[in-house]
């Protein structure tokens, strides 16, 4: 190939030599230009497979799933010309073999993006790719529909067709046929070559259902292209889908004395108590907010004052005195045996303990005198305090991440380890978004290696590409913004996104409310208010929680904020849970719990579906499992309706699409609300009254024909 023309020289000029001079002090050092990189262009091969997914940044962080889980791979897969293609995902373990290959559908015709799920069946480091290949059969069938009902080209159109089958049923070794799907095709291939049969009906047999499963099960493929390989990390059910339920230990045993006014604090042993309590309503963890040390220095008082009044215990979150910091427990709730005991009682309950991590110091924790280094020193002299203005936290020192990043990380990651050894299971960590990134992703890669069941729960109300990025550097779940979805167009567009496009990284805790945040909707909308937010996010997210006290709905802010009055944040606060009974919303967590436990669709994230309704407080979403991701084996579809009018009664229609349940349209479906154990027949409009006097949702279970009694 001939060299680039050069433009020519001017006659008669001899080249010029490079100019020199000093270089001025103001001027940075040159160096030598480096020739730019041209980047190199990929190939796409024959099957171009393009636009996979569940991808970050081309595999930067991997997707996620749980034991179980049914994945949802996709990928746009084109070819030229018209021939026939398909798709495969592949699924593979993390010895690198093959697992599942599952045949993709066309979920978007026209657009050629196609779909299918796969489903791990262990924890670990797995990975997926996306194959693309010509059809041949497709392709052939296709032409000789057309052809032999026109009656051109009959006989060779046949005798192609006997050539593809019997090719494809004569295959070995990993494209091989199960023998009983072979025998279909080769009894279609002597169908093809009865003579004595008419063409129509000889071609009917290659075109049976029984042919095109066969193939869908084991298809023929030629030109296959495969994508590159992306990663798929694989955690234990619970990083996906559980109930958890949040204390206070020292309230929970806490008593006053009239004499002396004076406060005892609950313990370990004491809170240990309320555990049976808590296992009948179905949750899955104990959630512990911080148990260590508090300070005394600008302690605050009820209600977050800036004062402490004696006997005030302050903020847990305000950690460390002269009895230690992180890796220790507050004198007044006990020791770490009774820290141990509290474990073994909840695991014998069948729940996990979670714990707090909140990554700052209270003025009197030892780590200000031993390192002070890791906290910012103002221009006075003094240590910086907390602040989220106008919001002023005196009494929390937060640390710089900024002077000595390696001895932070060895003590938290010391830390740590102190609470795994002692039977902590989860992490909730609090405010997460106000470390750097960096040092989450090392801190949770390093716990994942030694202990891969350990869970991480952020608590990162924040900006969503913080939130997302949170998730995909190793967080297993996320706290989200449900607690302030309130209208039907909100709860709607957000039930489709957590269990959307974010679903294969963030997985979402529905929270309708933490010790921090009472919304309005819960100040006003009374014992219906609190049924509706619970049904919502028991059934909303595989993974919900409340905090104690919930049953009891308190629903009183402190003048001016979003957040109880008398909050337990600053004070005790024993209560008679008695009463909880009275209100139902006790009774109502616990059915809600039992009904997520017997329903596998409502432990998937990715299966929502939002239905139209006619009224603006009727919202309406389903979940549904093929009977082929479930571990039951049958299909499982729940629908969820809720009148978010906590106040009156609401009236409407819902259109329903069953079809996509795989569920007949031309009779009624048996649908059994298995909130109140009433059984309807239900078609693809539905009419529904919901009254909170009375009951605020339905959840239904609609039953397939293989369930109908």
């Amino acid at each position: 190939m001939p060299a680039p023309e050069q433009p020519p020289a001017t006659p008669g000029a001899a080249a010029a030599p490079p100019t020199s001079r000093a270089r001025t002090a103001s001027e940075p050092p040159t160096t030598p230009t480096a020739p730019v990189a041209v980047p190199t262009t990929v190939p796409v091969g024959r099957i171009p497979v393009l636009d996979v997914s569940p991808v970050a940044e081309e595999g930067r962080f991997p997707a996620k799933a749980v034991v179980g889980e049914a994945v949802p791979v996709r990928a746009t897969v084109i070819r030229e010309g018209h021939d026939a293609l398909g798709a495969t995902a592949v699924l593979l373990r993390p010895d690198g073999s093959v697992h599942a290959s599952v045949r993709m559908v066309d979920v978007a015709p026209g657009l050629d993006r196609f779909e299918a799920r796969v489903q791990p069946d262990s924890e670990g480091d797995w990975s997926f790719r996306v194959e693309g290949w010509s059809d041949p059969y497709g392709t052939w069938a296709h032409d000789a529909a057309i052809k032999v009902e026109a009656g051109i080209d009959v006989e060779l159109m046949l005798t192609e067709g006997t050539l593809v089958l019997e090719r494809a049923a004569g295959r070995t070794g990993d494209d091989a046929m199960s023998a009983r799907d072979a025998r279909t095709l080769l009894e279609a291939v002597a169908a093809l070559r009865d003579t004595t049969r008419p063409p129509l009906a000889r071609l009917a047999a290659a075109l049976s259902p029984q042919v095109r499963q066969a193939l869908d099960r084991a298809p023929l493929r030629d030109l296959v292209t495969a994508s590159r390989t992306y990663p798929l990390v694989v955690h234990r059910r619970l990083a996906l889908t559980g109930s958890w339920y949040e204390l206070f230990p020292r309230s929970h045993g806490a008593t006053f004395d009239e004499a002396t006014q004076e406060w005892t604090s609950g313990t370990l042993r004491t809170a240990a108590n309320q555990l049976p309590r808590i296992a009948a309503m179905g949750f899955d963890v104990v959630y512990l907010t911080p148990i260590h040390p508090i300070g005394t220095t600008h302690r605050k008082g009820r209600n977050n004052a800036l004062a402490a009044l004696p006997g005030d215990p302050g903020s847990p979150y305000a950690i460390g005195s002269p009895d230690g910091g992180h890796d220790a427990i507050d004198p007044s709730l006990g020791t770490f045996e009774d820290f141990d005991a509290f474990v073994a009682r909840a695991r014998s309950l069948g729940m996990e303990v979670a714990l707090d991590v909140a990554l700052q110091a209270s003025p009197d924790h030892p780590w200000v005198t031993e390192h002070p280094e890791w906290f910012t020193t103002r221009a006075d002299g003094t240590i910086a305090y907390a602040e989220n203005p106008p919001k002023k936290y005196q009494d929390i020192y937060p640390l710089n991440f900024d002077n000595d990043p390696e001895g932070i990380y060895a003590e938290v990651r010391r830390v740590l380890q102190v609470w795994i050894d002692h039977g902590v299971t989860a992490f909730r960590v609090d405010n997460p978004h106000t470390k750097p990134l960096s040092f989450w992703q090392r801190l949770l890669a390093d716990v994942h290696a030694a202990h891969p069941d350990v869970l991480f729960l952020s608590e990162a109300f924040t900006r969503p590409a913080m939130m997302l990025t949170l998730a995909k550097i190793g967080f297993h779940q996320s706290y989200t913004y449900f607690t302030w979805r309130n209208t039907k167009a909100e709860l709607e567009e957000y039930l489709a996104r957590v269990g959307g496009d974010e679903a294969p990284w963030l997985r979402p805790s529905f929270w309708p409310t933490t010790h921090d945040i009472l919304p309005p909707y819960l100040q006003h909308g009374g014992v219906g208010g609190f049924a509706v937010r619970a049904v919502l996010a028991a059934t909303g997210s595989p993974t919900w929680g409340v905090y104690s006290g919930y049953e009891l709905v308190e629903s009183v802010p402190r003048p001016g904020v979003e957040e109880q009055i008398d909050n337990e944040k600053y004070e005790f606060r024993p209560r008679d849970w008695a009463k909880a009974d009275d209100l139902g919303i006790a009774l109502l967590i616990g059915r809600l719990n039992e009904i997520r436990r017997a329903h596998p669709a409502l432990q998937q994230l990715r299966n929502v579906r939002v239905h139209p309704t006619s009224d603006d407080a009727l919202v309406c979403f389903s979940r549904h499992l093929d009977a082929e991701h479930s571990p039951t084996g049958r299909p499982d579809t729940v629908v969820v309706i809720v009148n978010i009018d906590p106040h009156g009664a609401r009236e409407g229609t819902v259109q329903l699409d069953l079809a996509a349940f795989a569920l007949p349209t031309d009779r009624g479906v048996v649908a059994h609300d298995v909130l109140s154990g009433e059984t309807y027949a239900w078609s693809d409009e539905v009419y529904v009254r919901l009254d909170p006097q009375v009951r605020v949702a339905h959840v239904v279970h609609l039953e397939h024909a293989v369930e109908a009694r």
